[in-house]
């Protein structure tokens, strides 16, 4: 369970410090991977989709990482958010002959390969660790007593 808690905290302190980021330098952050903010809307969505929706991310990994029976949601989450994107990366990649441009994209499309083959362990060993539910053993019904007139004496 450690290994799986550290992969879910690398994760929250990611999507944290992405989403902070992108609520106090949204310019900066949109410039790396060639994005321009133009109007006043652009920006607020970038600081809302980019920003709040990874620092969301990140409060449940936050939860996650505190209560076991919430380590195999995280880390579902963990893996099909970012092996979709880096799958859908590649593809636009592989479809259009680019998009893997600029070192931020191509530690980007790293960093979410990683994480996902991480989290894939992760759940896998967790899976291993599951224990198979034992029965319990029958218990042998006793007869019910029968009730004498002697329990009654001295009430």
């Amino acid at each position: 369970m450690l290994f799986a808690r550290i992969v879910l905290l690398v994760q929250a302190l990611v999507w944290c410090g992405l989403g902070v980021l992108y609520w106090v330098r949204p310019y900066e952050m949109a410039n790396l991977s060639g994005m321009l903010l133009m109007e006043p809307s652009s920006v607020s969505d970038a600081q809302v989709f980019y920003g709040g929706h990874q620092f969301a991310l990140a409060l449940f990994l936050f939860f996650a990482v505190r209560r076991v029976e919430l380590l195999r949601p995280g880390l579902i989450l963990v893996v099909l958010i970012q092996l979709t994107l880096t799958l859908s990366r590649l593809f636009i990649a592989w479809s259009s002959g680019s998009g893997l441009e600029g070192d931020a994209t191509l530690y980007g499309l790293l960093y979410r390969g990683g994480i996902s083959v991480l989290a894939l362990l992760a759940l896998y060993w967790l899976e291993r660790r599951k224990e198979v539910p034992v029965e319990p053993e029958p218990v042998e019904e006793t007869p019910p007593q029968k009730i004498r007139e002697a329990d009654f004496e001295g009430l």
